[in-house]
C-alpha cells in the first residue's frame, strides 16, 4: 500500500510539473489528491486561490475513463476548460449554450476517450433524457464544485443540487465523489455530506488563511472620495468593486467612467450578452476595474486581481471571505477593503425582508448579518475573526497585515466638533437625517431650514468652517463609532445613544483616526510591463484571457531571473513543458533583448528556484547599468538602497515589498559578487551555534536548520550564514 501511495504521489508530481509548471503541491493539496486516487469519497474545505481545482484535474489524468465535474456558471466552466487546453489537458463543457446536436457530439467524445475532463451545470441534470446519456459513460471521479450551494444554510443555496445525489443513485457504477468548497461552517459542512450522500469521507480542511490578502474595514469614509483617491493610488492594478445594488454599481461606474477610468459593470439587469461582453473585457485585462453586484464572480479565475472592495457591507461572512478571496489568486500581495456604513445595515436589512425565504432560514441570515457588523466593529485583528468564524483554532492574536495589526492612523481630538453635533441633533429633537443636521450646523439658509426656523437654533452655523459633506463624514464617524445609531426606515434619522450623552457632560473625550501621509513609491516595472505587453498581444491573437497564458508571478520571476533558454525557463514557476512549447520562444526572444538594451550581461551563478533546489548559471553583471535609468532591474534599486546605509526594515517600507522579496535581492546581489556585508545579518554572538548546525546538519534546507536553533534566530541570519559557510568551503 506505502509503495502503490508513493508511485501515485510521484506520477502526480509529474503531471503537476508538465502540465502546471510546478516543482510541489500546496499546502492540502497532496492530501486530497492521495484520498481521492485511494478511492475515498473527498470533502475538501480550501480557501479562495488553494488550488481546489487542481485536486481533482490531477487525479482526472490519472484516473481511467472521465471525471465529471458539476460547476455552477458558464462562464466558470469556460474559464476552466480553456485554462485546461491551454496546458495540454483535453476537456469540455456542457451548458445551455450549446444545442442539442452539440451535446451529442461531447457526450459521444468524451465516450471514445477525447475528453478527461467534462463540466456539466448542476440544472441539466435535472433532465431525465440527460442523465441517460451520461449512462453511456464511464465515469470515473464526480468532483462537484462549489459544493456549498447545496446547503439551504450556505450563502448560495440552489435547488438544482439536490439533484447531484439522484444522479449519483442513477449511474451504473457508483463513482468516487469529491465535494469542494472555499466557505463552510460546521452547520453547511454536515448538509453537505449528508445530501450527497458522500460514503464515510476524508474531510480536510486545510485552513481558510490567506497569507497574501491584507483587510482593512474603512469606518465613517466618504465612499465615493476613497475609491477615487484609491484608484488613482492603483490605477495600473485590476481590482473589483462590490455593490449591494444594481443603482450603486450603475452610480459609480458612471462616475469612474467621466473621471476617465478603464471601468466596467455587471449585475443582474444587464442583459445576458452585455454582462458576457463585461465579463470577458474584464478577464482579457481590455478593462481593468469592474464594478459588479454579487451576481458577478463565482469561480472567477483571473489571478491578478490586485484589490476587492466592497463598497458596501455584503451579508454574511460567507460571502465577504468569498467575494475577497478573488483578489491575489496568485499569490502576489493584494488588498480587501470593506467600507462600513450604518446605513448599509438597514439596505440589506431592507433586501432581507424583501425575500421569500422561510422564518427559520431569515433569522439565520440576520445573524450572519450581525457577524458582519461584528467584523466591521472589532477592535480584534481582522484575519484572526474571520479564521475563528470559520472554526479554525489557536489562531495568532496579530498577523501585522490588516488596517487593525498595522494602524498607523493618528488620533486627533474631536470632542469639541461631537458636542457641537450631539448638541444640535437634541435641538432638532432627534427627529432628522444626516443631511439636514449638517446643513443646520453649516448654516444653510435652504428653504426648509427656514421654513423649520431652524436659523434660531444656539447650533446654527455653529462649525461653519467645514463643508456640509466633511460635517456629514462626521457624524459618520460617530455612528461608526456607537455614538448616534440610525433609525429604521427609508428615511432614517439619527438618535443619540449614552456613549454621546457622556461625551456632552465632558465625561468623555472622542477622537477621531486621521491616516497618515505616505509618500508615494515609485517601482521598478520595467521588464515585467513589457511581458505584460507581450501576454496581452498572446491572448488577442490566441483568443484567451491573458492570465491563461502566464500569471503576473510568473512574469515577475521572468523580470527578476532573466531566464534565457528553455532549461533556466522551466525553473521559473508557472512555466510548464506544453507552455513553454507554446510562448517560450517568444518570451526568451523578449527578455534577450531586454538585456541587450539595459547591458544586463549573464556570467556566473544564482539560485533559480530556492523550493525546488535548483542552481541555474544565471548571475548578473550589472555594475554597466545607469543607476538613473528607470527599467534598472528590482534587485538593484533594493541594493542601492542597502548601499546608503538603509535597513531591510526601511526598504521594505519605502519599496512596499515583503521583507523576503528584499532578502532575496540582497543575496542575489551577494551572489552576483557585489559589496554585500553579510555580517551585517547575522548577530555576533549566534555565528559560532549556527555555523555549528550548518556544519552538523547541512546547508540544503532551511527548516530543519531554523528547527535546531533557539527561535531568536531568524531565517535572515540563517541565509546569510548558509552563504558565508558555502563561500568559505569553496576558498
Amino acid at each position: 500500500m506505502y509503495e502503490r501511495k508513493k508511485y501515485m504521489l510521484r506520477e502526480a508530481q509529474e503531471k503537476l510539473k508538465k502540465h502546471y509548471g510546478y516543482n510541489s503541491f500546496r499546502k492540502g493539496q497532496e492530501d486530497v489528491i492521495n484520498s481521492i486516487m485511494s478511492g475515498k469519497d473527498t470533502f475538501a474545505i480550501m480557501p479562495t486561490g488553494a488550488g481546489k481545482s487542481l485536486c481533482y484535474q490531477i487525479p482526472a489524468l490519472m484516473l481511467q475513463g472521465v471525471t465529471l465535474v458539476i460547476s455552477p456558471l458558464i462562464s466558470l466552466m469556460k474559464d476552466q476548460v480553456d485554462t485546461l487546453n491551454s496546458v495540454g489537458i483535453a476537456a469540455a463543457y456542457i451548458n445551455s449554450s450549446l444545442s442539442t446536436n452539440e451535446v451529442n457530439d461531447r457526450i459521444d467524445k468524451a465516450m471514445q476517450g477525447d475528453f478527461k475532463l467534462l463540466y456539466v451545470a448542476p440544472e441539466r441534470l435535472e433532465s431525465e433524457a440527460f442523465c441517460n446519456l451520461l449512462n453511456k459513460l464511464t465515469i470515473s471521479l464526480l468532483a462537484v464544485d462549489e459544493a456549498h450551494c447545496v446547503s439551504q444554510w450556505g450563502h448560495d443555496f440552489r435547488p438544482s443540487y439536490s439533484a447531484i445525489s439522484s444522479l449519483i443513485r442513477k449511474l451504473p457504477v457508483r463513482p468516487i465523489i469529491a465535494a469542494f468548497t472555499a466557505t463552510a461552517t460546521e452547520e453547511v459542512k454536515f448538509d453537505v455530506i449528508k445530501l450527497l450522500k458522500l460514503r464515510e469521507p476524508d474531510v480536510y480542511v486545510t485552513g481558510f488563511n490567506r497569507e497574501n490578502l491584507s483587510f482593512a474595514v474603512m469606518r465613517g469614509e466618504n465612499k465615493r472620495d476613497f475609491v477615487l483617491k484609491y484608484i488613482e493610488d492603483n490605477k495600473d492594478q485590476v481590482g473589483i468593486i462590490y455593490t449591494a445594488t444594481r443603482k450603486e454599481t450603475d452610480n459609480l461606474y458612471e462616475l469612474l467612467r467621466k473621471k476617465g477610468y478603464n471601468a466596467g459593470k455587471y449585475h443582474a439587469g444587464l442583459g445576458d450578452e452585455q454582462r458576457k461582453e463585461n465579463q470577458e473585457k474584464f478577464l482579457y485585462d481590455d478593462i481593468n476595474i469592474i464594478i459588479a453586484t454579487n451576481a458577478f464572480g463565482m469561480g472567477i479565475d483571473k489571478s491578478n486581481v490586485r484589490y476587492v472592495i466592497h463598497y458596501n457591507l455584503p451579508k454574511s461572512m460567507e460571502s465577504y471571505y468569498q467575494e475577497a478571496g478573488r483578489a491575489g489568486r496568485d499569490g502576489e500581495p493584494s488588498e480587501c477593503v470593506l467600507l462600513f456604513s450604518a446605513a448599509d445595515v438597514l439596505l440589506q436589512k431592507f433586501l432581507m425582508e424583501q425575500g421569500t425565504v422561510s422564518p427559520q432560514r431569515k433569522i439565520n441570515e440576520y445573524k450572519k448579518l450581525q457577524a458582519m457588523v461584528d467584523y466591521s466593529h472589532t477592535p480584534r485583528c481582522l484575519r484572526k475573526f474571520i479564521l475563528e468564524y470559520f472554526g479554525e483554532e489557536n489562531v495568532v492574536d496579530k498577523c501585522d497585515n490588516c488596517s487593525t495589526c498595522n494602524d498607523e492612523s493618528e488620533l486627533v481630538d474631536i470632542t469639541i466638533e461631537a458636542q457641537k453635533i450631539f448638541s444640535c441633533i437634541l435641538r432638532m429633537k432627534e427627529r432628522y437625517g444626516t443631511s439636514l443636521i449638517a446643513e443646520v450646523l453649516r448654516g444653510s439658509k435652504n428653504k426648509k431650514i427656514l421654513e423649520l426656523g431652524f436659523e434660531k437654533l444656539s447650533t446654527y452655523g455653529i462649525i461653519k468652517q467645514y463643508t456640509v459633506k466633511e460635517i456629514r463624514d462626521l457624524i459618520n464617524v460617530l455612528t461608526a463609532e456607537d455614538y448616534l445609531f440610525l433609525t429604521d426606515g427609508q428615511f432614517p434619522v439619527v438618535r443619540l445613544k449614552d456613549k454621546a450623552v457622556a461625551v456632552l457632560k465632558n465625561e468623555e473625550k472622542v477622537y477621531q483616526k486621521v491616516e497618515k501621509k505616505k509618500a508615494k513609491v515609485v517601482r521598478d516595472t520595467g521588464l515585467f510591463e513589457i511581458l505584460r505587453s507581450l501576454r496581452k498581444e498572446i491572448s488577442e491573437r490566441e483568443k484567451v484571457p491573458p492570465y491563461i497564458i502566464f500569471t503576473d508571478s510568473t512574469l515577475r520571476e521572468m523580470s527578476e531571473y532573466f531566464p534565457v533558454d528553455k532549461k533556466a525557463m522551466l525553473c521559473i514557476k508557472g512555466v510548464g513543458e506544453s507552455k513553454l512549447k507554446k510562448y517560450g520562444e517568444e518570451f526568451i526572444h523578449v527578455i534577450k533583448k531586454y538585456r541587450l538594451d539595459n547591458n544586463i550581461e549573464l556570467t556566473g551563478e544564482i539560485l533559480y528556484n530556492e523550493k525546488a533546489e535548483n542552481y541555474e548559471k544565471t548571475e548578473c553583471n550589472l555594475e554597466q547599468v545607469d543607476e538613473n535609468d528607470d527599467k534598472m532591474p528590482s534587485h538593484v534599486i533594493t541594493y542601492n538602497m542597502y548601499k546608503e546605509g538603509k535597513s531591510i526594515e526601511d526598504i521594505t517600507c519605502e519599496r512596499q515589498l515583503k521583507s523576503l522579496t528584499v532578502q532575496d535581492h540582497i543575496f542575489k546581489c551577494a551572489y552576483e559578487g557585489l559589496d554585500v556585508n553579510l555580517d551585517d545579518f547575522i548577530p555576533k554572538h549566534h555565528e559560532a551555534l549556527i555555523m555549528e548546525v550548518i556544519e552538523k546538519i547541512g546547508a540544503s534546507k532551511l527548516k530543519p536548520i531554523k528547527e535546531a536553533l533557539p527561535k531568536e534566530i531568524d531565517y535572515l541570519a540563517i541565509k546569510a550564514a548558509i552563504f558565508k559557510y558555502s563561500n568559505n568551503k569553496i576558498s
